[in-house]
C-alpha cells in the first residue's frame, strides 16, 4: 500500500501519529484492504510448528481471519484501540498495546505475524520479543501490500498530496524509472537486518507474491484513504487529493488494474537463546 516511503524514512516506527491513524475508520479500512494470497497464507503456516498464532498490529483483522480460515488459533495485539474494537466485532480476540509494551504473560507460540504492520514495530526489540515468545522452530512471518497506480494516476496523487501536506514524511514521488513494487523490498530487508541483530533465529527469508486487482475509479477512491498520509490528513484535505485522483482515473475510462506485490520475509526460531 502506499503507507510509508522505502526511502527516505529508515525509521517508521518512531512515527507513531501516522501508525496509529489507520483506525480513523476501521469499517472503510476493513472493507477496502485487500486480503493476502492464500499461497502466502500457506506457505507460512506449513512453516509453522502449531496453530497458535500471534498477530502483531492485527488492525481490523484481515490477515487474523485469514489464519483463523487455515485452522488456527489467533491472538491479536494491536494499539489502536478503534481497530481493536472491530476486530473483535468480527469475533477475534484482541488485547491492546504496541508490541514492545505488550505483556505475554508467559505464553509461547507457534507463530508471530504482522501484515503490513512490522515497520511500526522497532525493528530489533520487535525480533528480540518474538523470540522470547516462540517456541523454538516457530517462524516469524512479516509481510504487506503495495501497489503501483498508473503513472498519471500516481502523479496526480503526488501532486496534490505534495500541496495539501508539504510537511509530510511520505514521498509519492518515487525515483525515476523505479518502481514501487521493487523498492518495497527495502523495508523487508531492513526487518531482516533487525532479526539478525537480535539473534535467536536462523538467516531470514524474503520473498514476493505478485499479483492484481481491478478497482473502478469509486473503489479506488474508497481505497487511497487507508493509506499512511491520508489517514493524517483533514477531510477538506482528503477530499482534495481525492478529486485530483478521481479526475486522473476517469481519464483512463473510470477503472484501472492495479499491480500489487506481497512482499514478506520467514525466519525460524532457534533453540538458542538471543
Amino acid at each position: 500500500m502506499v503507507t510509508i516511503p522505502p526511502s527516505p524514512t529508515p525509521e517508521p516506527h518512531l512515527h507513531r501519529r501516522m501508525a496509529e491513524s489507520f483506525g480513523i475508520d476501521p469499517e472503510r479500512y476493513d472493507r477496502n484492504r485487500p486480503p493476502y494470497p492464500d499461497a502466502m497464507i500457506t506457505r507460512i503456516t506449513t512453516a509453522s510448528p502449531g496453530i497458535d498464532v500471534l498477530d502483531v498490529g492485527c488492525g481490523t483483522g484481515i490477515e487474523a481471519r485469514q489464519f483463523l480460515a487455515a485452522g488456527c488459533t489467533v491472538l491479536g495485539v494491536e494499539p489502536d484501540p478503534r481497530m481493536a474494537d472491530f476486530a473483535r466485532r468480527t469475533g477475534l480476540e484482541v488485547e491492546v498495546a504496541t508490541f514492545e509494551a505488550w505483556d505475554p504473560a508467559g505464553r509461547i507460540f507457534d507463530a508471530v505475524v504482522s501484515g503490513t504492520a512490522w515497520h511500526w514495530v522497532d525493528p530489533v526489540a520487535g525480533a528480540a520479543k518474538a523470540a522470547r515468545i516462540l517456541r523454538p522452530g516457530g517462524v516469524l512471518a512479516a509481510f504487506g501490500h503495495v501497489y503501483q497506480l498508473p503513472p498519471t494516476v500516481a502523479e496526480a496523487l503526488a501532486t496534490a498530496f505534495r500541496r495539501v501536506a508539504p510537511d509530510s514524511p511520505i514521498n509519492l514521488d518515487g525515483r525515476p524509472g523505479s518502481s514501487i513494487l521493487d523498492s518495497y523490498r527495502a523495508l523487508y530487508a531492513r526487518a531482516a537486518d533487525g532479526i539478525r541483530e537480535a539473534g535467536g533465529f536462523g538467516e531470514p527469508a524474503l520473498w514476493r507474491y505478485d499479483w492484481e486487482r481491478s478497482y473502478t475509479r469509486d473503489e479506488l477512491l474508497a481505497l487511497l484513504p487507508t493509506s499512511g498520509g491520508l489517514t493524517s490528513l483533514p477531510p477538506d484535505r482528503v477530499a482534495e487529493v481525492l478529486a485530483a485522483v478521481g479526475a486522473a482515473a476517469d481519464q483512463l475510462g473510470g477503472s484501472v488494474t492495479l499491480p500489487y506485490a506481497t512482499w514478506g520475509l520467514t525466519a525460524t526460531r532457534t533453540g538458542i537463546q538471543p
